[in-house]
């Protein structure tokens, strides 16, 4: 498939890179630090949602603040060989300028950078948790995104691997591309699904960047 665009808007977490094992640790500490039982903690969808979400889903809200500078906190510590790039993403990062895309993440600046740095990804343009005021599945991280690359919502793509990634990339008018890192295909609804980014190249000329993604 082709696909034209100005600006590719990526996911980090299961999209860029692998934190899925680190997540996991890090979440369960914190929920036995704070008295969550593990069916509480089971019925909350972790991942492609900011902290903030998760704890106020699973505690009053007078503690969110507290328990969110500590989830980051253990996340960060926890960074060192708890990620690991996914295939295909050194390839098409290095075949794009830096003002043709973004990395759109969940987590905050202070964590999604120091996962980026750990795996030597140091993006121009990057939109954390600390940038908006609603996160995915809400449109507003990869408007925001679009807005600082100058490019039309309508003209970028968006990678992600999770359901609320898409469905806000979904919102925001942009083309969407699904990668099965970490759910199955039949949870994903996009414009296309592939298995991860070795299935994307892109090509970069003076009308923008052409894509080939999947067979």
């Amino acid at each position: 498939m082709k696909i034209h665009a100005d600006a590719l808007l990526f996911d980090n977490d299961g999209t860029l890179v692998s934190s899925l094992d680190s997540v996991y640790r890090c979440w369960s500490r914190w929920a036995a630090e704070y008295g969550i039982t593990a069916e509480e903690f089971a019925r909350v969808e972790l991942h492609g949602r900011p902290a903030a979400e998760i704890a106020a889903d699973l505690l009053p809200a007078a503690r969110v603040a507290e328990a969110v500078v500590r989830i980051e906190q253990l996340e960060v510590e926890d960074v060192v060989g708890g990620v690991h790039l996914l295939p295909g993403t050194k390839a098409l990062l290095d075949s794009l300028p830096a003002d043709r895309w973004a990395v759109v993440t969940s987590a905050t600046r202070r964590l999604g950078e120091a996962r980026l740095a750990e795996v030597g990804i140091r993006p121009k343009n990057l939109v954390a948790a600390d940038d908006i005021t609603r996160g995915k599945p809400d449109p507003e991280p990869f408007l925001l995104a679009a807005r600082r690359l100058g490019v039309d919502p309508a003209r970028c793509v968006v990678f992600e691997d999770a359901p609320a990634g898409l469905q806000a990339g979904r919102a925001a008018g942009m083309t969407t591309v699904a990668l099965t890192t970490t759910h199955r295909a039949a949870e994903l609804i996009a414009d296309v699904v592939v298995e991860d980014l070795s299935a994307v190249s892109a090509l970069v000329t003076d009308e923008g960047v052409e894509l080939s993604v999947g067979d």
